[in-house]
């Protein structure tokens, strides 16, 4: 067994600087050379994003650990103050890089494309001002609403992750008396970016920058000398068990609500505010100086990815792939497809198409009795959603879990559950302390020797959005194992059911840590025996100690493990004695890296798995997850071929070193990208056969 205490910083890495590596990764691709400039930004865009989501949910945990007086340590050892000491420093490293790639990179080539982003409005010209002063009277200043703070009136609630413009302001009428504090939030529902088209160039400039130049006018009682804009990101980390006695759906709904008064974990503002200004804030909002951001450019640049939808501009785009559909997917019906034997997408780079027809196919097929699903993440305009509700109409029992705790999304979530109800479906809302993340479907079917049961499991969301950018896993199956284990898996769902016996599929939080482990041990024990052995693992996250203990002694027998792992990656490569034998490289490319695959050598009779699972503590513990194999010798070799693409790319990889640094894997001659490699491959299979 592993002999390190859990205290020790040589043998684990700390999860939460783990994962602000991956965003310096994905900062990279901002200004990676072979990348067209929007995709530059776009990429600058997601780092804010993920910087943003991280201080609401993570830098939140730790603050609550924090006021709980929590002394345990982390893996890592360290404790929860030197973790947000730690996280801060880092953070604030990785912001002000940042700016840097906004000042230097993306504005620059914005303007030598022809567009111009100015930082002001006095840097307009008088032309545009015009067109400005009209644009702000008609769609912006109906819909403000200017706030004077004062003795009469307290500090308002300052909303989580809204923009707001303010200033010390004094009455014309009165300038000695004191100042007082003036507010105005920027509305979301309306373009951050506004766009004044020029002829060949178009000029850009932030709705927050239109209304500090109106600021004086919307105050017409006050004057500012100085104007600023401002950002509160809030703890968004819902917690339900408040409400034991309501049902999961209320609970919820008063959770969601409450976001905006929740703690403030950072407070952005601009690089030239004032200190006076800042101290006020601070104070005001309760919050540490040490979580106060300096922006030296616009506040969230989020407001990136409006400029990179931008119509036109296709020459600074990389051309969209467009998915193809896999030979063995014909015209003939689905389920006799399926039936004939197990199918397999792999997304993007093959259609999310058949995942769609599979659920449209069983609402309007007279011989469906029902259908049953897991929803996790859907688009907003879902047409898994629609066929679902037209299964109901139709007749048939629908049965939906629909995870209403999928962070950020628990609002949409909840009217989606609110329709599929109105539709007649029977809405299954989960469990108060665990999440519902396995990605499952079960049709059952009426047909002449009986009842068959057809089944459908994914590493990824039922979106037909993301299924354009995430690669995932699309897995179908007749065979009557897994068709057991799916009715045991929503009997389980919806409380008739809590011990079932399994054939095909482990489930967390009951066995998928214990099954992981017994395959890596496997491992272990081949090696020991001189008998064959290697490990390849690919997941978004690698944390559990359990499994990386594992992984360590599997190593130390001399095991081969080669981990492709996205983001967070606990474990520590390189170490002689320790783990020599195991090699972590992440890809970070124009898809995201979802899906979870796993091969186990097995003396030679390899083993494939798929999985909704990462290899955390969460997913083992506290989440409904599903790891099931993959068995047809054609989909294996599938899964295995992509294995090798992966291992070969030397273009997007970053290999994980011992002292917690990535580095780009050494390019030979032959650069290879895994990403547009196998692109490259489904479009010439697709054209070859066609």
């Amino acid at each position: 067994m592993i002999n390190k205490g859990s205290e020790d910083k040589t043998t684990y890495f700390n999860r939460e600087l783990s994962y602000l590596k991956f965003e310096e990764r994905v900062l990279n691709e901002a200004i990676e050379e072979r990348n067209p400039l929007f995709e530059k930004l776009k990429f600058l865009a997601i780092s804010g994003s993920n910087l943003d989501e991280f201080f609401m949910i993570r830098v939140a945990s730790l603050k609550t650990l924090l006021n709980a007086n929590f002394k345990e340590k982390d893996i890592a050892g360290m404790s929860v103050r030197e973790q947000i000491d730690a996280v801060l420093k880092s953070a604030k490293a990785l912001n002000k890089e940042q700016y840097r790639i906004f000042k230097e990179v993306v504005k620059k080539g914005l303007k030598a494309s022809g567009i111009k982003l100015v930082d002001s409005y006095v840097n307009l010209s008088e032309k545009e001002k015009a067109y400005i002063d009209s644009y702000y009277e008609e769609n912006i200043y109906p819909i403000l609403t200017p706030l004077v703070i004062n003795s009469q009136r307290p500090f308002p609630i300052i909303r989580n992750n809204y923009i707001n413009v303010c200033g010390f302001v004094r009455r014309k009428n009165k300038p000695d008396l004191k100042e007082e504090f003036a507010i105005v939030q920027v509305p979301k529902g309306i373009e951050r970016v506004v766009r004044i088209n020029n002829g060949k160039n178009i000029t850009c400039i932030l709705v927050e920058e239109i209304i500090k130049s109106k600021f004086n006018n919307l105050f017409s009682s006050f004057y500012a000398d100085n104007v600023y804009s401002f950002r509160v990101l809030r703890n968004a980390d819902i917690l339900i068990d408040e409400y034991p006695e309501e049902n999961l759906l209320n609970a919820l709904q008063k959770e969601v609500k409450k976001r905006d008064n929740t703690e403030p974990v950072r407070l952005e503002v601009e690089g030239k505010n004032s200190l006076e200004m800042i101290s006020f804030l601070s104070k005001e909002l309760k919050i540490s100086k040490r979580q106060v951001f300096k922006a030296p450019g616009p506040i969230d640049l989020t407001f990136l990815n409006e400029i990179y939808n931008m119509k036109g501009f296709d020459n600074l785009r990389t051309p969209e792939y467009i998915p193809v559909m896999p030979w063995e997917f014909d015209e003939r019906d689905l389920f006799e497809q399926i039936k004939e034997h197990d199918l397999m997408l792999i997304h993007p780079f093959e259609s999310f198409k058949p995942v769609v027809d599979f659920i449209k196919t069983a609402a309007r097929d007279k011989n469906v009795l029902a259908i049953k699903q897991t929803l996790y993440r859907v688009s907003g305009n879902s047409p898994i959603v629609k066929a679902l509700a037209e299964a109901a109409k139709n007749g048939k029992q629908v049965t939906v879990m629909v995870e209403l705790k999928a962070r950020f999304d628990e609002e949409n979530n909840i009217q989606w559950a609110k329709t599929l109800e109105k539709a007649g479906c029977n809405v299954i809302y989960g469990f108060a302390n665990i999440k519902t993340h396995c990605k499952i479907s079960l049709v059952i079917r009426k047909e002449k020797d009986g009842f068959k049961r057809y089944v459908h499991l994914g590493t990824g969301n039922y979106n037909d959005k993301t299924a354009k950018t995430y690669t995932d896993i699309s897995f179908f199956t007749a065979k009557e194992d897994f068709g057991s284990d799916a009715v045991n898996v929503f009997n389980m769902l919806s409380g008739f059911s809590e011990e079932s016996e399994f054939k095909k599929l482990s489930l967390a939080p009951m066995m998928l840590r214990e099954r992981i482990i017994e395959l890596i041990n496997r491992e272990t024990d081949n090696a020991k025996n001189n008998l064959p052995s290697h490990i390849i693992a690919k997941v978004n996250s690698l944390c559990d100690k359990e499994i990386i203990d594992a992984l360590y002694e599997a190593s130390m027998a001399g095991v081969k493990v080669d981990l492709i792992v996205r983001g967070i990656c606990s474990l520590v490569p390189g170490v002689k004695g320790l783990s020599e034998n195991i090699t972590v490289r992440s890809i970070v490319g124009n898809f995201l890296e979802h899906s979870r695959m796993f091969c186990f050598y097995n003396a030679g009779e390899k083993e494939y798995y798929c999985s909704s699972a990462d290899w955390m503590p969460r997913n083992m513990d506290k989440r409904i997850e599903i790891l099931f194999p993959v068995e047809r010798e054609r989909l294996r070799e599938k899964l295995n071929h992509v294995f090798k693409l992966m291992l070969k790319d030397n273009t997007k990889a970053w290999e994980l070193n011992s002292d917690g640094t990535y580095s780009k894997l050494n390019k030979t001659k032959n650069t290879y990208s895994f990403q547009e490699g196998f692109c490259l491959e489904e479009k010439e299979t697709f054209t070859g056969r066609k």
